[in-house]
Protein backbone atom coordinates (compact mmCIF):
# COMPACT_ATOMS: atom_id res chain seq x y z
CA UNK A 1 0.00 0.00 0.00
CA UNK A 2 1.18 3.30 -0.42
CA UNK A 3 2.31 6.01 1.59
CA UNK A 4 1.55 9.29 0.17
CA UNK A 5 -2.39 10.91 -0.13
CA UNK A 6 -3.82 12.49 -3.26
CA UNK A 7 -6.18 15.36 -3.66
CA UNK A 8 -8.41 15.90 -6.74
CA UNK A 9 -10.32 18.96 -7.79
CA UNK A 10 -12.89 18.74 -10.69
CA UNK A 11 -12.98 22.19 -11.61
CA UNK A 12 -15.67 23.92 -13.85
CA UNK A 13 -12.59 23.79 -17.06
CA UNK A 14 -9.82 20.89 -15.55
CA UNK A 15 -9.19 18.03 -13.29
CA UNK A 16 -5.92 18.64 -10.90
CA UNK A 17 -4.42 16.22 -9.02
CA UNK A 18 -1.80 16.94 -6.13
CA UNK A 19 0.24 14.04 -4.33
CA UNK A 20 1.22 14.95 -0.93
CA UNK A 21 3.06 13.82 1.94
CA UNK A 22 0.30 13.10 4.40
CA UNK A 23 2.40 14.24 7.42
CA UNK A 24 4.51 17.55 6.25
CA UNK A 25 2.42 18.43 3.32
CA UNK A 26 4.47 18.58 1.03
CA UNK A 27 3.10 18.56 -2.77
CA UNK A 28 5.47 15.32 -4.06
CA UNK A 29 3.70 15.21 -7.78
CA UNK A 30 1.29 17.26 -9.58
CA UNK A 31 -1.06 16.35 -12.60
CA UNK A 32 -3.57 18.40 -14.52
CA UNK A 33 -6.13 17.77 -17.78
CA UNK A 34 -8.93 19.80 -19.36
CA UNK A 35 -12.68 19.06 -19.87
CA UNK A 36 -14.74 20.81 -22.19
CA UNK A 37 -17.71 23.23 -21.66
CA UNK A 38 -20.10 23.57 -23.91
CA UNK A 39 -23.49 25.30 -24.11
CA UNK A 40 -24.42 29.22 -25.01
CA UNK A 41 -27.70 30.96 -24.33
CA UNK A 42 -27.43 30.28 -20.54
CA UNK A 43 -26.73 26.49 -20.99
CA UNK A 44 -23.05 25.28 -19.51
CA UNK A 45 -22.82 21.55 -19.71
CA UNK A 46 -19.99 19.13 -19.56
CA UNK A 47 -20.21 15.11 -20.54
CA UNK A 48 -19.36 13.22 -17.28
CA UNK A 49 -17.25 11.46 -18.67
CA UNK A 50 -14.92 13.31 -19.56
CA UNK A 51 -14.14 14.11 -15.53
CA UNK A 52 -13.45 10.22 -15.47
CA UNK A 53 -10.98 10.65 -18.13
CA UNK A 54 -9.74 13.74 -17.04
CA UNK A 55 -8.96 12.14 -13.65
CA UNK A 56 -6.55 8.94 -15.36
CA UNK A 57 -4.45 11.84 -17.22
CA UNK A 58 -3.97 13.62 -14.06
CA UNK A 59 -3.04 11.18 -11.93
CA UNK A 60 -0.59 9.40 -14.71
CA UNK A 61 0.93 12.89 -14.80
CA UNK A 62 1.87 12.83 -11.49
CA UNK A 63 4.07 9.51 -11.69
CA UNK A 64 2.95 8.37 -8.48
CA UNK A 65 -0.32 7.05 -8.68
CA UNK A 66 0.93 3.65 -7.39
CA UNK A 67 2.55 5.08 -4.10
CA UNK A 68 -1.28 6.69 -2.92
CA UNK A 69 -2.50 5.18 0.27
CA UNK A 70 -5.75 7.97 0.35
CA UNK A 71 -7.11 10.05 -2.37
CA UNK A 72 -10.06 12.40 -1.78
CA UNK A 73 -12.17 14.09 -4.22
CA UNK A 74 -13.16 17.81 -4.15
CA UNK A 75 -15.46 19.47 -6.78
CA UNK A 76 -17.24 21.93 -8.39
CA UNK A 77 -20.65 22.21 -6.87
CA UNK A 78 -24.66 22.09 -7.44
CA UNK A 79 -23.87 20.66 -10.88
CA UNK A 80 -26.48 18.05 -11.95
CA UNK A 81 -25.73 14.42 -12.98
CA UNK A 82 -28.25 12.17 -13.73
CA UNK A 83 -27.56 8.30 -13.78
CA UNK A 84 -29.46 5.50 -15.13
CA UNK A 85 -30.63 2.52 -13.74
CA UNK A 86 -27.31 0.73 -14.65
CA UNK A 87 -24.99 3.85 -12.89
CA UNK A 88 -24.35 5.51 -16.47
CA UNK A 89 -24.99 9.36 -17.55
CA UNK A 90 -28.18 10.61 -19.03
CA UNK A 91 -26.56 13.28 -21.02
CA UNK A 92 -24.76 16.05 -20.03
CA UNK A 93 -24.27 17.29 -16.68
CA UNK A 94 -25.75 20.77 -16.10
CA UNK A 95 -22.63 22.51 -14.77
CA UNK A 96 -23.50 25.66 -11.77
CA UNK A 97 -23.07 28.07 -13.99
CA UNK A 98 -26.01 27.32 -16.11
CA UNK A 99 -28.28 30.04 -15.97
CA UNK A 100 -31.44 28.33 -18.00
CA UNK A 101 -32.92 27.39 -14.46
CA UNK A 102 -32.89 30.70 -13.35
CA UNK A 103 -37.40 30.86 -13.92
CA UNK A 104 -37.22 27.09 -12.04
CA UNK A 105 -35.30 28.64 -9.04
CA UNK A 106 -37.77 31.46 -8.67
CA UNK A 107 -40.67 29.59 -9.20
CA UNK A 108 -39.42 27.03 -5.68
CA UNK A 109 -38.61 30.29 -4.17
CA UNK A 110 -42.13 31.48 -4.65
CA UNK A 111 -43.97 28.16 -3.40
CA UNK A 112 -43.01 28.78 -0.01
CA UNK A 113 -41.11 32.26 -0.02
CA UNK A 114 -37.28 33.48 0.75
CA UNK A 115 -37.66 33.33 4.44
CA UNK A 116 -38.82 29.76 4.46
CA UNK A 117 -35.92 28.82 2.16
CA UNK A 118 -33.24 29.91 4.02
CA UNK A 119 -33.98 28.54 6.92
CA UNK A 120 -35.17 25.31 5.68
CA UNK A 121 -32.42 24.39 3.20
CA UNK A 122 -29.94 27.21 4.40
CA UNK A 123 -29.89 29.40 1.30
CA UNK A 124 -32.37 31.38 -1.19
CA UNK A 125 -32.64 29.01 -4.15
CA UNK A 126 -30.96 30.98 -7.32
CA UNK A 127 -30.27 28.84 -10.91
CA UNK A 128 -27.37 27.71 -9.23
CA UNK A 129 -28.53 25.09 -6.88
CA UNK A 130 -29.21 21.72 -8.22
CA UNK A 131 -32.55 21.19 -7.26
CA UNK A 132 -33.49 24.54 -10.11
CA UNK A 133 -31.55 22.46 -12.46
CA UNK A 134 -33.87 18.98 -11.92
CA UNK A 135 -36.87 21.14 -11.78
CA UNK A 136 -35.81 22.92 -14.74
CA UNK A 137 -34.96 19.44 -16.48
CA UNK A 138 -38.46 17.98 -15.45
CA UNK A 139 -40.27 20.45 -17.54
CA UNK A 140 -38.12 20.73 -21.00
CA UNK A 141 -36.43 17.20 -21.07
CA UNK A 142 -38.93 14.81 -19.58
CA UNK A 143 -37.63 11.87 -21.34
CA UNK A 144 -33.93 12.80 -19.83
CA UNK A 145 -35.80 13.18 -16.28
CA UNK A 146 -38.02 9.83 -16.83
CA UNK A 147 -34.81 7.53 -17.38
CA UNK A 148 -32.70 9.25 -14.56
CA UNK A 149 -32.76 6.60 -11.52
CA UNK A 150 -30.29 8.33 -9.97
CA UNK A 151 -28.93 12.17 -9.12
CA UNK A 152 -25.56 12.57 -8.17
CA UNK A 153 -23.06 16.17 -7.61
CA UNK A 154 -19.96 16.24 -10.00
CA UNK A 155 -17.61 15.15 -7.26
CA UNK A 156 -20.46 12.33 -5.60
CA UNK A 157 -19.98 10.79 -9.28
CA UNK A 158 -16.13 10.46 -9.33
CA UNK A 159 -16.60 9.22 -5.69
CA UNK A 160 -19.08 6.79 -7.21
CA UNK A 161 -16.47 5.62 -9.86
CA UNK A 162 -13.87 4.58 -7.77
CA UNK A 163 -15.77 3.29 -4.71
CA UNK A 164 -19.31 1.66 -6.40
CA UNK A 165 -21.07 4.00 -3.01
CA UNK A 166 -23.72 6.34 -3.58
CA UNK A 167 -22.27 8.81 -1.14
CA UNK A 168 -22.07 12.38 -1.04
CA UNK A 169 -20.79 15.04 2.21
CA UNK A 170 -22.69 17.78 3.84
CA UNK A 171 -21.01 20.26 2.33
CA UNK A 172 -21.43 19.98 -1.12
CA UNK A 173 -25.12 18.34 -0.19
CA UNK A 174 -25.60 21.75 0.77
CA UNK A 175 -25.25 23.77 -2.21
CA UNK A 176 -28.11 21.16 -3.84
CA UNK A 177 -31.67 23.15 -2.30
CA UNK A 178 -33.26 19.70 -0.83
CA UNK A 179 -30.72 18.59 2.06
CA UNK A 180 -31.35 20.64 5.11
CA UNK A 181 -27.95 22.59 7.35
CA UNK A 182 -31.09 22.33 10.22
CA UNK A 183 -32.09 18.93 10.12
CA UNK A 184 -28.75 17.31 8.76
CA UNK A 185 -31.53 15.57 6.65
CA UNK A 186 -32.98 15.45 2.99
CA UNK A 187 -35.76 18.02 2.91
CA UNK A 188 -38.96 15.68 2.40
CA UNK A 189 -41.28 18.71 1.48
CA UNK A 190 -39.00 20.14 -1.33
CA UNK A 191 -38.76 16.62 -2.79
CA UNK A 192 -42.23 16.17 -2.51
CA UNK A 193 -43.31 19.22 -4.99
CA UNK A 194 -44.91 18.87 -7.98
CA UNK A 195 -42.22 20.42 -10.10
CA UNK A 196 -39.41 18.15 -8.16
CA UNK A 197 -41.30 15.25 -7.21
CA UNK A 198 -38.05 13.01 -6.63
CA UNK A 199 -37.56 10.00 -4.02
CA UNK A 200 -34.83 10.09 -1.72
CA UNK A 201 -33.63 6.76 -3.04
CA UNK A 202 -32.30 8.54 -5.90
CA UNK A 203 -29.86 10.67 -3.72
CA UNK A 204 -26.69 9.36 -2.10
CA UNK A 205 -25.97 8.88 1.72
CA UNK A 206 -24.51 11.79 3.31
CA UNK A 207 -21.41 11.04 4.96
CA UNK A 208 -19.57 13.01 8.05
CA UNK A 209 -16.94 14.91 7.89
CA UNK A 210 -14.58 11.84 8.81
CA UNK A 211 -16.41 8.52 7.29
CA UNK A 212 -14.56 7.28 4.37
CA UNK A 213 -16.59 7.00 1.21
CA UNK A 214 -15.15 3.28 0.83
CA UNK A 215 -12.34 1.53 -1.14
CA UNK A 216 -11.12 1.91 -4.66
CA UNK A 217 -12.23 -1.00 -6.84
CA UNK A 218 -10.27 -3.10 -8.56
CA UNK A 219 -12.20 -2.34 -11.70
CA UNK A 220 -11.54 1.61 -10.94
CA UNK A 221 -7.96 0.52 -9.74
CA UNK A 222 -6.98 -0.83 -13.25
CA UNK A 223 -8.22 1.96 -14.53
CA UNK A 224 -6.37 4.49 -13.07
CA UNK A 225 -2.99 2.45 -12.29
CA UNK A 226 -4.04 2.77 -8.43
CA UNK A 227 -3.43 0.05 -6.02
CA UNK A 228 -6.74 -1.46 -4.94
CA UNK A 229 -8.31 -1.03 -1.67
CA UNK A 230 -6.85 2.42 -0.89
CA UNK A 231 -9.39 4.37 1.32
CA UNK A 232 -11.28 7.30 -0.45
CA UNK A 233 -12.87 10.28 1.62
CA UNK A 234 -16.00 11.52 1.80
CA UNK A 235 -15.16 14.63 -0.59
CA UNK A 236 -16.51 17.69 -0.30
CA UNK A 237 -17.32 20.83 -2.58
CA UNK A 238 -14.50 22.69 -3.63
CA UNK A 239 -15.19 25.82 -2.09
CA UNK A 240 -15.44 23.82 1.27
CA UNK A 241 -12.34 22.24 0.49
CA UNK A 242 -9.85 25.17 0.00
CA UNK A 243 -11.42 26.49 3.34
CA UNK A 244 -10.35 23.28 4.85
CA UNK A 245 -6.92 23.59 3.35
CA UNK A 246 -6.28 27.09 4.84
CA UNK A 247 -7.34 25.49 8.45
CA UNK A 248 -9.54 28.88 9.01
CA UNK A 249 -10.91 29.88 12.30
CA UNK A 250 -14.09 30.74 12.54
CA UNK A 251 -14.19 34.64 11.15
CA UNK A 252 -11.41 34.97 8.94
CA UNK A 253 -12.66 36.46 5.76
CA UNK A 254 -11.19 35.11 2.38
CA UNK A 255 -11.86 35.84 -1.38
CA UNK A 256 -10.75 33.26 -3.78
CA UNK A 257 -10.12 35.47 -7.57
CA UNK A 258 -11.17 32.58 -10.11
CA UNK A 259 -13.31 32.07 -13.21
CA UNK A 260 -16.08 32.82 -10.69
CA UNK A 261 -15.38 34.60 -7.82
CA UNK A 262 -16.19 33.89 -4.01
CA UNK A 263 -15.98 35.59 -0.32
CA UNK A 264 -16.50 33.21 2.69
CA UNK A 265 -15.69 32.76 6.21
CA UNK A 266 -16.10 29.59 8.16
CA UNK A 267 -18.90 30.05 10.73
CA UNK A 268 -19.92 28.74 14.12
CA UNK A 269 -23.44 29.92 13.22
CA UNK A 270 -26.01 28.47 10.91
CA UNK A 271 -26.21 31.16 8.04
CA UNK A 272 -29.74 31.78 6.62
CA UNK A 273 -30.28 35.20 4.31
CA UNK A 274 -32.90 35.17 2.69
CA UNK A 275 -32.05 37.89 0.08
CA UNK A 276 -30.16 35.30 -1.30
CA UNK A 277 -26.31 36.79 -1.21
CA UNK A 278 -25.14 34.64 0.86
CA UNK A 279 -25.28 30.96 0.38
CA UNK A 280 -25.68 29.15 3.55
CA UNK A 281 -23.37 25.96 2.92
CA UNK A 282 -22.30 23.61 5.55
CA UNK A 283 -18.36 22.99 5.56
CA UNK A 284 -16.27 19.94 5.62
CA UNK A 285 -14.92 20.03 9.11
CA UNK A 286 -18.82 20.01 10.89
CA UNK A 287 -19.26 24.32 10.71
CA UNK A 288 -20.84 25.98 8.15
CA UNK A 289 -19.55 28.15 5.20
CA UNK A 290 -21.81 31.52 4.60
CA UNK A 291 -20.39 31.98 0.79
CA UNK A 292 -21.70 34.50 -1.87
CA UNK A 293 -20.50 33.81 -5.41
CA UNK A 294 -19.94 35.86 -8.23
CA UNK A 295 -19.93 34.15 -11.90
CA UNK A 296 -18.00 37.31 -13.36
CA UNK A 297 -14.57 37.17 -11.91
CA UNK A 298 -10.54 36.58 -13.72
CA UNK A 299 -12.48 35.35 -17.09
CA UNK A 300 -14.74 38.53 -17.69
CA UNK A 301 -11.59 40.97 -16.86
CA UNK A 302 -9.18 38.61 -19.16
CA UNK A 303 -12.15 38.60 -21.90
CA UNK A 304 -12.17 43.04 -21.49
CA UNK A 305 -8.92 43.10 -21.35
CA UNK A 306 -8.13 40.58 -24.98
CA UNK A 307 -11.14 42.78 -26.45
CA UNK A 308 -8.30 46.00 -26.11
CA UNK A 309 -5.72 44.64 -26.61
CA UNK A 310 -3.72 44.61 -23.18
CA UNK A 311 -2.02 42.63 -20.77
CA UNK A 312 -4.51 41.97 -17.85
CA UNK A 313 -1.94 44.20 -15.83
CA UNK A 314 -1.83 47.02 -18.14
CA UNK A 315 -4.16 48.95 -16.40
CA UNK A 316 -4.54 52.72 -15.14
CA UNK A 317 -7.30 54.09 -12.59
CA UNK A 318 -10.66 54.27 -14.06
CA UNK A 319 -10.84 57.63 -12.63
CA UNK A 320 -15.45 57.95 -14.28
CA UNK A 321 -15.40 54.64 -15.89
CA UNK A 322 -17.43 52.20 -14.29
CA UNK A 323 -17.71 48.66 -15.50
CA UNK A 324 -20.16 46.26 -14.38
CA UNK A 325 -19.03 42.70 -16.11
CA UNK A 326 -22.26 40.96 -15.88
CA UNK A 327 -21.00 38.90 -19.41
CA UNK A 328 -22.68 35.73 -18.33
CA UNK A 329 -25.56 37.05 -15.97
CA UNK A 330 -24.85 37.50 -12.49
CA UNK A 331 -25.56 35.91 -8.73
CA UNK A 332 -24.41 38.33 -6.74
CA UNK A 333 -26.04 40.21 -6.75
CA UNK A 334 -29.00 37.66 -8.20
CA UNK A 335 -29.49 39.21 -11.75
CA UNK A 336 -29.34 35.86 -14.16
CA UNK A 337 -30.29 37.42 -17.62
CA UNK A 338 -27.92 40.40 -17.10
CA UNK A 339 -25.62 41.91 -19.49
CA UNK A 340 -22.58 43.93 -18.88
CA UNK A 341 -22.76 47.60 -19.23
CA UNK A 342 -19.82 50.06 -19.08
CA UNK A 343 -20.76 53.80 -18.29
CA UNK A 344 -18.08 56.97 -17.87
CA UNK A 345 -16.66 57.20 -21.23
CA UNK A 346 -15.14 60.31 -22.54
CA UNK A 347 -12.83 61.42 -25.61
CA UNK A 348 -9.98 61.22 -23.13
CA UNK A 349 -10.65 57.83 -21.37
CA UNK A 350 -8.09 55.43 -22.17
CA UNK A 351 -8.02 51.47 -22.94
CA UNK A 352 -6.09 51.09 -19.77
CA UNK A 353 -8.51 52.86 -17.71
CA UNK A 354 -11.40 50.69 -19.19
CA UNK A 355 -9.52 47.92 -18.09
CA UNK A 356 -8.81 49.28 -14.83
CA UNK A 357 -12.87 49.53 -14.30
CA UNK A 358 -13.16 46.04 -15.20
CA UNK A 359 -11.33 45.03 -12.18
CA UNK A 360 -12.73 47.97 -9.51
CA UNK A 361 -16.25 46.00 -10.88
CA UNK A 362 -15.71 42.77 -10.11
CA UNK A 363 -13.98 43.39 -6.81
CA UNK A 364 -16.53 45.50 -5.55
CA UNK A 365 -19.41 42.96 -6.09
CA UNK A 366 -17.39 40.75 -4.05
CA UNK A 367 -16.47 43.09 -1.35
CA UNK A 368 -20.30 44.03 -0.76
CA UNK A 369 -20.85 40.64 -0.49
CA UNK A 370 -18.66 39.85 1.75
CA UNK A 371 -20.11 42.57 4.36
CA UNK A 372 -22.90 40.48 3.80
CA UNK A 373 -21.31 36.85 4.79
CA UNK A 374 -19.65 39.09 7.40
CA UNK A 375 -23.70 39.46 8.79
CA UNK A 376 -24.62 36.37 8.55
CA UNK A 377 -21.04 34.83 10.32
CA UNK A 378 -21.69 36.71 12.94
CA UNK A 379 -18.89 39.49 12.36
CA UNK A 380 -15.62 38.55 11.12
CA UNK A 381 -12.15 39.22 12.56
CA UNK A 382 -12.05 42.88 12.35
CA UNK A 383 -8.00 42.84 12.58
CA UNK A 384 -7.22 39.59 10.98
CA UNK A 385 -6.16 40.15 7.07
CA UNK A 386 -7.94 39.33 4.08
CA UNK A 387 -7.28 36.49 2.94
CA UNK A 388 -6.20 36.44 -1.38
CA UNK A 389 -6.55 33.15 -2.99
CA UNK A 390 -7.41 31.73 -6.47
CA UNK A 391 -5.58 32.39 -9.72
CA UNK A 392 -6.25 35.83 -9.82
CA UNK A 393 -4.40 36.36 -6.21
CA UNK A 394 -0.98 36.06 -8.44
CA UNK A 395 -1.75 38.99 -10.29
CA UNK A 396 -0.58 42.71 -8.97
CA UNK A 397 -3.76 44.60 -10.92
CA UNK A 398 -5.56 42.21 -8.83
CA UNK A 399 -4.32 42.85 -5.70
CA UNK A 400 -3.96 46.65 -5.85
CA UNK A 401 -7.72 46.34 -6.93
CA UNK A 402 -8.88 44.94 -3.56
CA UNK A 403 -6.33 46.55 -1.38
CA UNK A 404 -7.49 49.88 -2.73
CA UNK A 405 -10.96 49.01 -2.26
CA UNK A 406 -11.11 47.15 0.58
CA UNK A 407 -8.77 49.22 3.12
CA UNK A 408 -7.58 45.91 4.90
CA UNK A 409 -3.86 44.16 4.96
CA UNK A 410 -3.86 41.16 2.58
CA UNK A 411 -2.72 37.67 3.16
CA UNK A 412 -1.76 35.80 -0.15
CA UNK A 413 -0.95 32.53 0.72
CA UNK A 414 2.37 30.92 -0.88
CA UNK A 415 0.78 27.57 -1.57
CA UNK A 416 -1.73 27.05 -4.75
CA UNK A 417 -4.07 24.33 -5.76
CA UNK A 418 -5.87 25.14 -2.37
CA UNK A 419 -9.18 22.86 -3.14
CA UNK A 420 -6.91 19.48 -4.14
CA UNK A 421 -4.73 20.16 -1.40
CA UNK A 422 -7.81 20.58 1.14
CA UNK A 423 -8.87 17.58 -0.15
CA UNK A 424 -5.35 15.67 0.71
CA UNK A 425 -6.02 16.89 3.78
CA UNK A 426 -9.13 15.26 4.21
CA UNK A 427 -7.92 12.34 2.52
CA UNK A 428 -4.95 12.04 5.08
CA UNK A 429 -7.42 12.75 7.87
CA UNK A 430 -9.78 9.56 7.08
CA UNK A 431 -7.01 7.57 6.05
CA UNK A 432 -4.47 8.02 9.47
CA UNK A 433 -7.77 8.62 12.15
CA UNK A 434 -6.77 12.35 12.43
CA UNK A 435 -8.78 15.49 12.45
CA UNK A 436 -8.70 17.23 9.10
CA UNK A 437 -8.17 20.98 10.20
CA UNK A 438 -5.49 19.81 12.69
CA UNK A 439 -3.80 18.03 9.44
CA UNK A 440 -3.98 21.50 7.77
CA UNK A 441 -2.83 23.04 10.59
CA UNK A 442 0.04 21.01 10.37
CA UNK A 443 1.15 21.32 6.45
CA UNK A 444 0.89 25.61 6.99
CA UNK A 445 -1.06 26.22 3.91
CA UNK A 446 -1.58 29.62 4.99
CA UNK A 447 1.46 31.23 4.50
CA UNK A 448 2.45 33.37 2.37
CA UNK A 449 3.06 37.16 1.66
CA UNK A 450 1.73 40.21 3.84
CA UNK A 451 0.40 42.83 2.02
CA UNK A 452 -0.25 46.57 4.35
CA UNK A 453 -3.30 47.91 4.35
CA UNK A 454 -4.28 51.05 1.56
CA UNK A 455 -6.61 53.51 2.77
CA UNK A 456 -10.01 52.36 1.40
CA UNK A 457 -11.52 53.89 -1.53
CA UNK A 458 -15.03 55.00 -0.16
CA UNK A 459 -15.82 57.11 -2.88
CA UNK A 460 -14.95 54.77 -6.16
CA UNK A 461 -16.69 52.02 -4.42
CA UNK A 462 -20.34 54.14 -3.88
CA UNK A 463 -19.67 55.35 -7.26
CA UNK A 464 -20.21 51.80 -8.63
CA UNK A 465 -23.09 51.13 -6.26
CA UNK A 466 -24.63 54.23 -7.60
CA UNK A 467 -24.47 52.96 -11.48
CA UNK A 468 -25.59 49.68 -10.22
CA UNK A 469 -28.87 50.73 -8.76
CA UNK A 470 -29.85 53.12 -11.58
CA UNK A 471 -29.28 50.87 -14.19
CA UNK A 472 -30.91 47.91 -12.40
CA UNK A 473 -33.81 50.15 -12.06
CA UNK A 474 -34.06 51.19 -15.19
CA UNK A 475 -33.73 47.83 -16.17
CA UNK A 476 -30.70 48.14 -18.68
CA UNK A 477 -28.86 44.96 -17.25
CA UNK A 478 -31.62 42.57 -18.70
CA UNK A 479 -31.84 40.71 -21.81
CA UNK A 480 -34.67 41.89 -24.07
Amino acid sequence: MGHLVAGVDCSTQATKVVVVDPETGLIRGMGRALHSVTGDHGARETDPSEWWVALRVALAHTGLARQIGALSVAGQQHGLVTLDARGNPVGRAMLWNDTRSAPAAEALVNTFGEAHWAELVGSRLTAAFTVAKWAWLRRNDPEKAAATAAIRLPHDFITERLTGSGVTDRGDASGTGWWSTKTGFYADQVLALPSVDLDPACLPTVLGPHEPAGQVRPAAATELDLEPGIVVGPGTGDNMAAALSLALSAGQPVISLGTSGTAYAVSERRPADPSGVVAGFADATGLFLPLACTLNCTLAVDRVARWLGLDREDVEPAEEVVILPYFDGERTPNLPAATATITGLRHTTTPRQILGAAYDGAVASLLEALEVVAKQAGGIELQAPLILVGGGSRGRAWRDAVGRLSGRPLLVPAAEELVALGAAAQAAAVWRGEDATLVARRWQLSRGTMIDAAPRDEDRMTQIRLVREAVVTSGLLARS
